[in-house]
């Protein structure tokens, strides 16, 4: 569906420095619900016809909660920020709902038999899901700055929600930190030594603000691709980071070698990190900081394991 309607939402998205992801679920919802109401534009559309296509995704086309709340925020973004019409109350429409589902948790020792399967750069990402509760996306979008040894922490950088945060790091993943960074480096110098590089990606036009940033080794990627590739926005040729897809695949590989009868996944690590949190008695206020939980109820649902008090926060790889 090419129209300078969309376009203006593309450039809006842009202009706002939302992430090329974020840019194709929006416009992936703008259309669909543009197509529902038969190619009316939005603007003369009402917000009963919003309510009307938020109650058609939870009755007819039965989406989780989550993908019905994501074509909302795409919607709402478009009336706000595209037509300059905010839109009002949405309490009276159809929500989807399925029931609250508790997280698939390892054993320390299904933890060690996966661990024991995955080799290279899917191993050391699974060290640091686990070792220090991080996203699949949120580990491979990791900058070489974004590790501190010293303090044993990890910034996360724009992650859900567009947060920032600090988590522990394993003290145990040091050395192979240490020698990724290293393969970096090569793979930076020989970059840097082409003529038609044009240096990392940075969000939010840091690189006009910074113009050497991008060419600097501490904002490399600390799990770059294997090859050069065009930027889709701007048509420059970059070092991206490496797709979740490879971590994924490695890691249901792993869980199926290892016979463990879970539905484990990359976000497995995450639920285990937190539930082994407080296991060993971790303050649930601390793994909400860890896993940067908005709301304390989310991170409640590990209490299923157990929860006691305790300040602490040593990471659980470090049992390993």
């Amino acid at each position: 569906m090419a129209s300078s309607f969309i376009e203006q939402v593309r450039d809006t998205l842009r202009a706002k420095y939302y992430s090329i992801r974020t840019e194709d679920t929006y416009l992936y919802w703008i259309k669909y619900f543009i197509r529902f109401h038969k190619m009316q534009h939005p603007s003369k559309l009402a917000e009963s016809d919003v309510r009307d296509f938020l109650t058609h995704l939870a009755l007819n086309a039965k989406v989780a909660p989550s993908t019905q709340k994501t074509a909302l925020n795409a919607i709402v973004f478009m009336y706000r920020h595209v037509l300059e019409s905010p839109l009002g109350d949405f309490s009276d429409f159809s929500r989807a709902r399925t029931p609250r589902k508790l997280p698939v948790v390892l054993t320390k020792d299904e933890v060690r038999s996966i661990f024991s399967l995955l080799t290279g750069d899917s191993k050391l990402c699974a060290a640091l899901m686990y070792g220090s509760g991080l996203r699949v996306m949120e580990t491979v979008r990791l900058r070489v700055q974004d590790i501190d040894f010293d303090k044993l922490t990890i910034l996360v950088r724009d992650g859900k929600g567009r947060k920032n945060r600090m988590t522990t790091l394993a003290a145990e993943v040091c050395k192979d930190l240490r020698l990724q960074i290293a393969h970096v480096q090569t793979l930076f110098e020989k970059d840097n030594a082409l003529g038609d590089w044009d240096g990392v990606y940075l969000p939010h036009a840091l690189d006009k603000k910074y113009p050497a940033a991008p060419f600097e080794l501490s904002w490399q990627y600390l799990f770059p691709a294997a090859r050069l590739s065009k930027d889709p926005r701007s048509e420059k040729v970059r070092r991206h980071h490496m797709g979740e897809q490879i971590v994924q695949r490695a890691v249901k590989a792993a869980v199926r070698q290892s016979a463990i009868n879970k539905p484990a996944s990359c976000h497995t690590f995450r639920h285990s990190f937190a539930t082994h949190l407080l296991e060993r008695g971790a303050d649930i206020r601390t793994v909400q900081e860890q896993l940067g939980h908005s709301d304390i109820r989310t991170t409640e649902i590990y209490t299923h394991v157990l929860n006691r008090g305790g300040h602490a926060v040593r990471s659980p790889f470090s049992d390993l």
